[in-house]
């Protein structure tokens, strides 16, 4: 680290050693300020919904907040005055930042393109005062406040920094560990599960062509985690999540009873009484097991028709008396 470029003081000493291997996970506060006489912040991460997550030697697109990390100890508070040569990215780091640690609020200001290779620089960042640094670059000091170090192998990766192996094999684990919460009646801990797996799977889809045979491979392992899926959210009355998700399965398998079923459910509470009646006796005919349920969820929607003739009727009555 060049003293000359970077000056460091210590504002809290941290404990334990800095020998960070690549792939350590740091967790950090940090504020930005300008080096003048009347500061200004630019940034502070404590007002951002969490702190920031850095897997060190993964190219950073800010080297410097990474040669400043590694030179503190866990728990230590630091502040690093740094000469403006080095923070040419920062407007773009920080824009990045923002939008994925800053909480949803009318401080976000209107979003503007922008392009790589310098162009978004020259639309404007949508931030005023990120956009001044890049036309008048300053010095900076940031304070860091190292809150946690994990070494690499003690923390579970985020999906964008594992291997393709490692995403393909995450997904069924998600779905087993679904399973277990499902069975111990936390229904939406379980939701969160399969829809993470979900939200894996898709990445993983758009990388291949549609119907080829790794994109089929990947619609095939969707497919069971739709029906978990739809059957906690018809769990916890999220009926038109359940219609949308059972869909996707009965577009790829129209004879699923799972699908047929839990969508006729959903229909019937959502008060859909032909598309109710349509996937509730399709399952019931597919198979005799389910019969005497869908008949009780027509006989309820049978009820639910005739109280709804009434209830016209009585209006109708009122509006011509």
């Amino acid at each position: 680290m060049d003293e000359n470029l970077i000056k460091k003081n210590i504002l809290h000493p941290g404990k334990g050693t800095a020998d960070y291997a690549n792939g350590t996970k740091v967790t950090f506060h940090v504020k930005t300020e300008t080096v003048e006489e009347s500061p200004k912040v630019i940034d502070d991460s404590k007002n951002w919904k969490s702190p920031v997550e850095l897997l060190l030697g993964k190219k950073f697109k800010l080297e410097v907040w990474e040669a400043c990390i590694r030179t503190m100890l866990p728990g230590e508070v630091a502040s690093f005055s740094i000469d403006k040569s080095l923070l040419t990215p920062y407007p773009l780091v920080s824009k990045t930042l923002r939008e994925a640690y800053g909480k949803e609020s009318s401080e976000k200001k209107e979003k503007k393109p922008h392009h790589c290779c310098g162009m978004g620089f020259k639309e404007g960042l949508g931030y005023p005062e990120l956009d001044e640094l890049v036309n008048s670059p300053k010095d900076l000091k940031f304070t860091i406040d190292l809150m946690k170090v994990e070494g690499s192998g003690s923390y579970e990766k985020e999906f964008w920094a594992m291997t393709d192996t490692e995403r393909l094999d995450s997904i069924p684990m998600l779905r087993e560990e679904g399973n277990s919460l499902y069975k111990e009646g936390k229904h939406s801990e379980a939701s969160k599960k399969y829809s993470e797996a979900l939200g894996r799977l898709e990445q993983l889809m758009l990388r291949e062509k549609p119907k080829d045979e790794e994109w089929l491979k990947l619609n095939e392992m969707k497919m069971p985690l739709l029906l978990n899926f739809s059957q906690c959210q018809l769990l916890q009355e999220e009926y038109y999540s359940v219609i949308e998700h059972c869909t996707t399965v009965l577009e790829h398998d129209p004879d699923n009873i799972k699908a047929l079923y839990r969508r006729g459910r959903a229909y019937v509470k959502v008060f859909s009484p032909a598309e109710a009646r349509t996937d509730l006796e399709k399952a019931a005919k597919l198979d005799s097991t389910i019969a005497p349920g869908c008949r009780k969820l027509l006989n309820e929607l049978a009820a639910m028709e005739m109280e709804k003739t009434e209830h016209d009727k009585t209006i109708y009555k009122k509006m011509f008396t």
